[in-house]
């Protein structure tokens, strides 16, 4: 967007600040329609319809169907990261159990209480095609560096031998998602604290010689 237009107004709103609410609308009402009809049996009217929005506003923000999914995945990832990062930042101490509590909670808290999040980045992005997976391979690698950062601030972590480590970070990558995902659909459903001891307890067991 130009300059020129994002200092134009339409019904004295921001042309810009219009955008950005159509885009966030349009995201808003993928997560719904994806989590309710699965993203294999949607389409871009049936977001179009739930928004409220034309299919020409849809190409003005997105390329297709798998562009606003990779959008949507990427918002409750970066938020999920956002609220890691920031409660490794805030525990009271680095002993594990309080880091380990401390992250896990807030990445449950992120990803899991609202199970449309849960079911678009545990369910949805698998086969949902060859960019899709390569994009979420790359994501678990990401979070797999944010797992070994996280372990470099406990006290008494481990991340030596390289080897092993990113062995280890895979394995408790995928052991977060698939007791996330089960915590979040399960009916009726555990206390998050139920969910947060077992990930701390295989964080602790998996990163330093403390259980």
């Amino acid at each position: 967007m130009s300059r020129a237009e994002s200092n134009r107004t339409y019904s004295g709103q921001p042309v810009a600040e219009r955008r950005v609410a159509r885009r966030a609308r349009f995201l808003d009402s993928a997560l719904s329609v994806f989590a309710e009809k699965t993203y294999a049996h949607s389409s871009i009217s049936d977001i179009c319809a739930h928004a409220g929005l034309s299919r020409r506003q849809f190409y003005e923000e997105f390329g297709s169907r798998e562009d606003i999914l990779l959008a949507l995945y990427d918002t409750i990832q970066d938020e999920a990261r956002d609220a890691v990062l920031a409660a490794n930042d805030r525990a009271p101490s680095r002993h594990p159990r309080t880091v380990a509590g401390t992250v896990m909670t807030a990445y449950i808290e992120s990803v899991g209480t609202d199970e449309r999040r849960a079911r678009i980045i545990f369910v949805e992005v698998v086969g949902a095609g060859p960019r899709v997976e390569q994009y979420r391979l790359a994501r678990r690698t990401q979070w797999a560096e944010l797992f070994e950062a996280v372990t470099r601030t406990i006290d008494g972590g481990v991340v030596d031998p390289p080897e092993r480590f990113a062995m280890v970070s895979i394995a408790f990558i995928g052991a977060v998602n698939d007791l996330a995902h089960h915590w979040s659909t399960a009916s009726p459903r555990p206390s998050a604290s139920v969910l947060v001891d077992v990930l701390s307890t295989m964080l602790i067991a998996l990163v330093t010689d403390q259980t």
